[in-house]
């Protein structure tokens, strides 16, 4: 008896994959039409009803990888949702995010009649219990508000048939597990359950036993390994000179659309101000915004009216806008993934892209733990000033930092490397980019506390 081998057909459209009619059709008149790797892969085993534990870089196509599914689902087996209850769960670590993944399931799905709610801080909470009263189809939620709401009993979970899990390692990062733990335990246990994460941190893992049933796992890139087409770089610096450095860079007329990461908020309004007294075009974005600001700093980024965005690290997984040229380092992030997540916001849809990171004595520790994580030296450069006019010029720092520049000086005998980077040859995968814009961290109205003490918190 012969053996033949069954190879599965090579999907290059979305209408391989078994999508119903009008969700085809939405995609078409958005342009869409051929799938991303994560897609091809999550996709058919959404819709056999699998959980899935999703490792993909943002930009990959991860909201369409777990939207269309559930939109087919959806309209395959069309039921009232459970009043003040939703059918599908969508929990996002930002506002900004979960705007998008909302906005997407509203695109893909808008020739089915589904009903899709947005629960969230920053906005009325009287009409979101009013939107939530006959219940949705698809609730995405940020876990502050969401916990709020579940603690007045103005949403139920007990008819919720499928959870998804969005930037689940940038929920742990801040702090949400708890949050996370209270709202599955409204949930049924015969739920499909869908995780979609940036990187695999060990926490992810044990999320994914505890949470996920068999779950299939798919990773489309290296765990922690920055994009291809991103150009990275490091210059060592004075702590004291990071913002004269900062400006001389910005004096490249090529970095047209740049975002400046620091850790923490007060450090982001001193940048922005700084840049601003010097002629150059900026908007700060971080916790301490309102919502309204945060959406015209994203704005006005957007459409160019200022070449700089300044922003924490709560940003850095809700940033997607095309064509950003740069992103600096303005401090080096005390966790090495949130590295990859930030100089991610570069080099999009086959773009290429520059990361550059300013790093002084006392974060030499940080940088090889990132190189240590994306396992590959990173090209420096020097540009110290010599001891005795560093020593002289360490007073100068921004306010916390003043005990970095104290230390400067025992850097000086710290092993320098020297190089310069090049554009690295792979390509991003061909396939549409079903993504938009997003950041900023939610807590709800219980505040930061729920990070239970982690000192990152005040960053935020």
């Amino acid at each position: 008896m012969s053996l033949r081998a069954h190879r599965k057909p090579i999907v290059t459209k979305f209408s391989d994959l078994g999508l119903a009619a009008p969700i085809l059709r939405a995609l078409q008149s958005a342009g869409y039409d051929t799938p991303t790797p994560i897609q091809v892969q999550a996709i058919p085993l959404a819709l056999a009803g699998r959980d899935i534990l999703g490792i993909a870089q943002t930009g990959t196509g991860k909201t369409a990888a777990f939207a269309l599914p559930i939109l087919q689902r959806l309209a395959t087996d069309r039921r009232p949702p459970q009043r003040k209850g939703c059918r599908v769960l969508v929990l996002s670590p930002t506002r900004e995010l979960a705007t998008q993944i909302a906005d997407s399931f509203r695109d893909y799905g808008r020739h089915l009649d589904l009903s899709v709610a947005v629960v969230l801080g920053g906005v009325d909470h009287r009409s979101q219990v009013r939107r939530m009263e006959r219940g949705v189809d698809v609730l995405v939620a940020t876990p502050g508000r969401l916990i709020d709401h579940l603690g007045e009993g103005s949403i139920a979970l007990a008819g919720t048939e499928v959870l998804v899990l969005d930037e689940a390692d940038q929920m742990l990062d801040l702090g949400f597990l708890p949050s996370i733990r209270r709202i599955v335990s409204r949930l049924t246990s015969k739920r499909q359950s869908l995780f979609f994460s940036a990187t695999m941190p060990s926490e992810i893992g044990k999320l994914a036993d505890e949470l996920l049933r068999d779950p299939a796992r798919v990773a489309i890139v290296p765990v922690a390994t920055p994009a291809a087409l991103v150009t990275q770089r490091v210059i060592h610096v004075e702590t004291a000179n990071k913002l004269s450095m900062l400006v001389q860079l910005l004096a490249d007329p090529g970095m047209s659309r740049t975002l400046v990461f620091t850790r923490t908020k007060r450090r982001a309004d001193r940048v922005a101000r700084h840049l601003d007294g010097a002629g150059i075009g900026v908007a700060a974005i971080h916790g301490d915004k309102s919502q309204s600001q945060r959406e015209r700093a994203l704005s006005a980024f957007r459409a160019s009216k200022v070449r700089v965005l300044v922003a924490t690290d709560i940003a850095a997984r809700g940033i997607d806008i095309d064509q950003v040229t740069h992103v600096v380092n303005y401090e080096l992030p005390d966790v090495p993934e949130t590295y990859v997540h930030r100089i991610g916001r570069t080099a999009r849809a086959g773009a290429a892209g520059i990361a550059i990171s300013l790093c002084d004595a006392e974060e030499r520790s940080q940088l090889r733990d990132i190189e240590r994580l994306t396992r590959q030296a990173i090209p420096a450069e020097d540009r110290r000033l010599p001891r005795s006019v560093g020593q002289a010029k360490q007073g100068a720092s921004l306010g916390s930092d003043a005990a970095r520049a104290r230390d400067e000086g025992r850097g000086s005998s710290a092993p320098r490397t020297h190089g310069t980077a090049t554009h690295g040859k792979a390509r991003h995968p061909a396939g549409s980019r079903l993504h938009r814009s997003r950041p900023v961290a939610e807590t709800g109205r219980q505040g930061i506390s729920r990070q239970q003490g982690d000192r990152r918190a005040g960053s935020y």
